[in-house]
C-alpha cells in the first residue's frame, strides 16, 4: 500500500480533487488506482487569513509505481497498515459469565469485544439506557429534579456522552486500538470524517444514536444490560473476586468482572477502600469554565469569520504561573454550551459540552490549575488514611459551588473574578448554559493559589489571542472532574490485588477521555479473552 502525505488544498476545494492530484504525483490513471481513503487531514493557519487543508492518503494500484516517483516525492512512501485483531480466547474455564462493571466508554469497548468473542458479557449500569438518560437530564436543566443514578455523569455512555465528544488522544497505540475504536463509530452511524480528522469529535446527539445502536449488537451477541443495577458491594474470598451485590440486596456470583466505573462513583471508591483494594491518590486539576464570542476565537484562529466553510475553531493553551503552577485549557467546547453536570444532592459540578454542529454563539473551555496530593492533603481523614483525600477535596468545592446560588451556576465577569467583587450585569457575552445560572462570586469559591494562578493565566492567554482577557469574558464553577483523584493499582494481568478484577478507564485512573478510556477497556477485555474460554449464555 501507498501512502502520500502533504497534499494541500484550500479550504474551499472538495475533497475529490485528492485522488487527481495523487495520480498526478504518481503518473497514472484513475483507472490504474484500486482502493483510495483519507488517513489524515490538518488545517494550516499559519498564514492566516489564507488557510489550506493538508491531506495524507493511502491507495493501492493496479501497477508498480516507477522508482523515479519515489525518488522525486520523498512524501510518496510503502505502507504496511496495522490492522487491529481481538486475541483468540483462551483454554481456563469461567463458572460464571463476565461482569463489566459500567457502561461509558471504558465499559462499552470492553463489553463489545467479550461479545465478538462469543463470551456474553453481562453489564451492570448504575444509570438509565441513553434513550430514557437524555430525557432525565434534559428535565434536570429545565429545573428538575436531580435523580443522582442517572444524570451527566452515570447513565449509558458515561460522562462523555454529555461532552465534546472529543475523539483525539496521545496514547501510544502500535496495535490499532485507536482506529479500532474510530471504524466501530462509523459502522454504527458517526461520520467518515472522524477517521481523518485531526481533531476528530461526535456530539451529544449522535452519540446517544450509536450507543443505542451499539447496544442492540451487543445484545444480539448474547451480552445482557442490566440498567438502574448499582455494585453497592464485592464479596472477597481467598484474594478473589466471587459475588457483587446489586442495589445493596441480592449477590451476583462472578468468576472475573471490569471494573469500568468512571471518575465520578464515590460511593464506589469508598466500598474498595473498605475492601481493601490498592489504590493511589494522583495530581488532577480543578478550575472554572471560562466562555468567549465565537466569533471571536474564529478570528484570532483564522484571521477571518469562518463562514459557512470553517468549522468553529478551537485552541489549547498552557502557562506556567511565577508561582510555579501550571494553568491550562482542556475540554475546549466551540461552539458549545456550559452544563450542570451534578452527580450528589447539595453539590454543583459543571463541564462542557457540544453538539455535532458546534453552532452555539460561545466558546468555552475549562482553564485548570494542577493540584498535587500535598495540596488537597488537608482534606484527608483517619478513615481513608488520604487516599481519598483529593475526592473529599472535590466535593467541598463543589458544595461551596451548591450554596452559593441554592444549585445554579455561579458565574462572574473576568474582571470581577480578578478584583474579587460579585458582577451585577452581563457584558457582551451572555451566558450559553444547560441549567440555571445567576451571578456568584466563583473567585471565593476556589482557594486563593488557584485563583490566582487562573487570573495570572487569563491575562497570559490575552497575549496569544486578542480578546482572551476581556473583562466581559464569563467566569462559571466549579469544573473539578477532569480526572479521576484516584488510581486503582494493577498488575501486569491487568488485575487488582483481588484477583478477577480489572480496574479500567477514567475511574481506575489510566484514561482522560472517551477515546484512552474506550482503549483501556479494550485492553481490559483482551486479557480476560486472552485467559479464558467463553462461557455458554
Amino acid at each position: 500500500m501507498l501512502r502520500i502525505a502533504n497534499i494541500k488544498t484550500s479550504v474551499e476545494e472538495s475533497t475529490d480533487i485528492l485522488l487527481t492530484k495523487a495520480c498526478r504525483m504518481l503518473k497514472m490513471s484513475r483507472e490504474d488506482i484500486t482502493d483510495f481513503s483519507i488517513v489524515r487531514r490538518s488545517l494550516d493557519a499559519r498564514k492566516k487569513p489564507a488557510l489550506t487543508y493538508v491531506y495524507t492518503v493511502e491507495l493501492e494500484t493496479r501497477r508498480d509505481v516507477p522508482k523515479a516517483v519515489f525518488s522525486k516525492h520523498k512524501d510518496i512512501t510503502l505502507t504496511n497498515k496495522k490492522e487491529y485483531e481481538l486475541p483468540m480466547p483462551g483454554s481456563r474455564k469461567m463458572a460464571h459469565r463476565p461482569v463489566v462493571i459500567g457502561s461509558g466508554p471504558a465499559g462499552l469497548f470492553a463489553a463489545f469485544l467479550l461479545a465478538q468473542r462469543g463470551f456474553c458479557p453481562i453489564i451492570l449500569e448504575k444509570g438509565d439506557k441513553a434513550e430514557i438518560r437524555t430525557e432525565k437530564v434534559a428535565a434536570f436543566w429545565d429545573g428538575g429534579k436531580l435523580d443522582i443514578a442517572s444524570n451527566v455523569q452515570f447513565g449509558e455512555g458515561g460522562a462523555g456522552t454529555f461532552s465534546d465528544g472529543k475523539l483525539n488522544t496521545g496514547v501510544k497505540d502500535p496495535i490499532g486500538r485507536k482506529e479500532y475504536v474510530l471504524r466501530t463509530f462509523v459502522d454504527f452511524g458517526a461520520p467518515e470524517e472522524i477517521l481523518y480528522d485531526q481533531k476528530p469529535h461526535l456530539g451529544t446527539d449522535i452519540l446517544t444514536g450509536i450507543l443505542v445502536r451499539m447496544r442492540a449488537m451487543i445484545e444480539g451477541m448474547g451480552g445482557e444490560y442490566h440498567f438502574l443495577e448499582e455494585v453497592t458491594d464485592f464479596q472477597v474470598t481467598d484474594g478473589a473476586l466471587t459475588g457483587l451485590e446489586i442495589n445493596h440486596g441480592d449477590v451476583m456470583p462472578v468468576s472475573c468482572a471490569i471494573l469500568a466505573i468512571g471518575h465520578s462513583a464515590r460511593d464506589t471508591y469508598h466500598r474498595l477502600l473498605e475492601k481493601q483494594v490498592a489504590m493511589q491518590e494522583k495530581a488532577f486539576a480543578v478550575g472554572v469554565r471560562i466562555e468567549h464570542p465565537q466569533t471571536m476565537i474564529d478570528v484570532s484562529q483564522y484571521g477571518r469569520e469562518r463562514g459557512n466553510i470553517l468549522p468553529s475553531a478551537a485552541y489549547k493553551l498552557t502557562h506556567q504561573t511565577t508561582e510555579g503552577r501550571g494553568v491550562y485549557s482542556f475540554c475546549m467546547c466551540p461552539g458549545g454550551h456550559v452544563v450542570n453536570a451534578s452527580s450528589e444532592e447539595g453539590r454543583l459540578c459543571i463541564n462542557g459540552m457540544s453538539y455535532q454542529a458546534r453552532n452555539s454563539d460561545n466558546a468555552n473551555s475549562a482553564l485548570i490549575v494542577t493540584v498535587n496530593p500535598e495540596d488537597y492533603r488537608p482534606y484527608e481523614n483517619e478513615v481513608d488514611n488520604g487516599v481519598l483525600a483529593g475526592l473529599a477535596f472535590q466535593r467541598e468545592l463543589e458544595r461551596r459551588a451548591f450554596a452559593e446560588n441554592g444549585g445554579a451556576i455561579p458565574s462572574q465577569l473576568f474582571t470581577d473574578f480578578k478584583n474579587g467583587t460579585l458582577s451585577t450585569a452581563y457584558g457582551d457575552v451572555l451566558p450559553v448554559h444547560k441549567g440555571a445560572t445567576a451571578f456568584g462570586r466563583v473567585d471565593a469559591l476556589l482557594p486563593d493559589f488557584i485563583q490566582r494562578a487562573l487570573v495570572e493565566g487569563i491575562e497570559a492567554f490575552g497575549r496569544r489571542i486578542r480578546g482572551f482577557d476581556r473583562p466581559d469574558a464569563l467566569i462559571s464553577g466549579i469544573e473539578a472532574r477532569t480526572s479521576s483523584p484516584i488510581r486503582i493499582l494493577r498488575d501486569d494481568n491487568g488485575e487488582a490485588n483481588i484477583k478477577g478484577l480489572y480496574p479500567a478507564g477514567e475511574g481506575a485512573g489510566y484514561a482522560g477521555g472517551i477515546m484512552s478510556a474506550a482503549m483501556d477497556g479494550m485492553r481490559a477485555a483482551e486479557k480476560i479473552i486472552a485467559a479464558y474460554a467463553p462461557t455458554e449464555n
